[in-house]
């Protein structure tokens, strides 16, 4: 079956090659160089402190994750652009489940800034011992894990349909596509592993199982902005 592909699709192809290259850099630096500045793992007050010390870096960070919020609402677009010639109802399942992503990053951010509410010295809180407040900041620190981790499921399953529209229009490389089905399996497979069995989080760190479909996005992302589309229809 052949697939045509129009200037809007070749457009649109380098948005989202430009979009996975921003948000990929966007996010090693919210979720990865902040919180790796400032979380001490089973240490509330030196986890408070830190945020304290370095509160206008973890601003930044949410800033950060925010803006990467809307490149991902421009490239969850550009999927479905591109893609939807191939199975339209595959694709618009494909994008609910990268909203739903986008909507539980959100929900991500906003314990970010009741963090940083709860460390601010403001006044209201002085009935509460700084140690409880380092407790509850620290509470807010794990809904944020809690609500990602949801957010990467839903990206597994998105991520996947997505994978498999590509692999069905041959506009990449099949082994790429198939590459990217994978990956993106494997990263909604750990979120869920680690849903239900939390103990697992000292060997299936994020470094694990987010490897395969960083390599993925980075290149994909480069393939898209220097390569684009195929210059003719696909078969």
């Amino acid at each position: 079956m052949s697939y045509p592909i129009d200037d809007s699709q070749r457009t649109w192809a380098r948005v989202i090659g430009v979009s996975y290259f921003v948000a990929l850099f966007i996010g090693i630096f919210a979720e990865f160089y902040v919180t790796g500045r400032v979380l001490v793992y089973e240490n509330a007050v030196e986890t408070a402190r830190n945020i304290i010390e370095h509160e206008r870096l973890v601003r930044l960070g949410t800033a950060a994750n925010l803006i990467g919020m809307c490149i991902d609402v421009v490239l969850i677009t550009g999927l479905y652009v591109v893609l939807r010639s191939v199975n339209r109802g595959i694709a618009l399942l494909a994008i609910s489940f990268r909203i739903l992503e986008t909507a539980f990053l959100m929900i991500a951010a906003l314990t970010d800034f009741n963090v940083l509410r709860l460390l601010s010295g403001a006044g209201y809180l002085s009935v509460i011992e700084s140690n409880q407040l380092a407790s509850l900041a620290r509470l807010s620190i794990s809904a944020h894990a809690d609500a990602y981790r949801i957010a990467l499921l839903l990206f597994g399953l998105g991520s996947s349909l997505f994978g498999y529209l590509w692999l069905e229009s041959r506009f990449i490389p099949r082994a790429f596509a198939l590459w990217g089905i994978g990956a993106s399996a494997i990263t909604g497979a750990a979120a869920l592993t680690l849903m239900v069995f939390p103990e697992f989080r000292d060997w299936l760190t994020v470094y694990v199982y987010a490897a395969p479909i960083f390599l993925f996005e980075l290149t994909m992302g480069l393939w898209l902005m220097i390569k684009g589309l195929p210059s003719r229809e696909t078969t």
